[in-house]
This record gives structure tokens, C-alpha cells and sequence, in this order.
């Protein structure tokens, strides 16, 4: 069944949401205790924060995504049961093309079998670290591409450098 409004009997069969995040619009597809989709929504970022404040608590399922974290704190805040999914483990579960739509039917699916082990939601503590982690990696490439472009520079001059970051670094005295 397809609705797009919210309705008494729809909402009270609903036990479970998943919900494919996008940076501007979310499709949520709700599924009764059988797992059929009972209901389904597109909507935009605020209309999304709020539309689950006032509806009984519900099994939400999710991408383990960039945003999915903060979601799930906030979903969770609200006294919903959240599960985040690898993406990699939800696609085999995705029929037809890749769409909004089908990803919500394919993260239904996927929350069903009880092979795909959940993603642990990260406190903001947890997401900072992995985000100084990225950065430093980021900059550890960075150094190395500067380096390399020096060496090749370097060496059609005829001066040749050894390969490593550190061979480079003058000593300390």
C-alpha cells in the first residue's frame, strides 16, 4: 500500500522505519510487524526532525552513513530503537535501481536477516576522534605528495634524495 499522509490505522500498524538520509530530502518507508511498507514519506530536513517527535516508539533502521550517527542520537533521544546497517551489507537487498525509494525497501529487507551485524553508534566524543584520525591522514598524504613532487623536481636537476619523509627532515643538533 501507498500513502503519503499520515493516518490513524497506518501509523498504529507502523513498528518499523527505515530511512534513507540524504543531505536535503529523506525517504522514510514505515513497515507493519510483517515487514510490508504500510506507508511511505519524502521529506525535506526540517519537516524530517520533526515528523517522528510524536509517534510511538518505533524500530528505525539506517545506512551507517555520514549523518547517521547524529540521527541516531537524536532518534534515539526520542525514545526510538535505532540500528544503523554498513551500506555494503544493505545493497545486496536493494531490488531495481538505485533510488531514495528502493534503498528504503532494500534497508527493510536488510534489518530482517540476522546476519548483518549493526554499526555501534558513536558518541560526538568518538566522531571527533575518527574526524582528528581523517585530518591527519589527510595532511600525512598531503606531506608526502609535496615530497615527491620535490624529489622528481630535484632529480631533473641531478640531485637525487632517498624516499622516505624522514630522510628528508634535517637532523636536529
Amino acid at each position: 500500500m501507498h500513502a503519503t499522509t499520515k493516518s490513524t490505522a497506518t501509523e498504529s500498524s507502523a513498528v518499523m522505519l527505515a530511512i534513507d538520509l540524504a543531505k536535503d530530502v529523506f525517504e522514510l518507508a514505515f513497515a507493519d510487524a510483517d515487514g510490508r511498507i504500510v506507508e511511505r514519506k519524502r521529506l525535506k530536513r526540517g519537516p524530517f526532525a520533526a515528523c517522528l517527535e510524536n509517534r510511538p516508539p518505533l524500530r528505525i533502521v539506517m545506512d551507517a552513513c555520514g549523518s547517521a550517527h547524529a540521527w541516531a542520537r537524536r532518534l534515539a533521544r526520542l525514545g526510538h530503537e535505532v540500528t544503523l546497517l554498513p551500506a555494503q551489507h544493505v545493497r545486496p537487498y536493494v531490488r531495481r535501481n538505485k533510488t531514495d525509494r528502493a534503498d528504503a525497501a532494500g534497508l527493510l529487507e536488510a534489518a530482517r536477516c540476522g546476519d548483518i551485524r549493526p554499526v555501534p553508534v558513536k558518541t560526538p566524543e568518538q566522531q571527533g576522534t575518527q574526524g582528528l584520525h581523517r585530518i591527519r591522514e589527510h595532511h600525512k598524504a598531503e606531506r608526502t605528495a609535496a615530497i615527491n613532487t620535490v624529489r622528481g623536481l630535484l632529480r631533473e636537476f641531478g640531485f637525487a634524495i632517498p624516499m622516505g619523509a624522514a630522510k628528508v627532515r634535517p637532523h636536529a643538533q
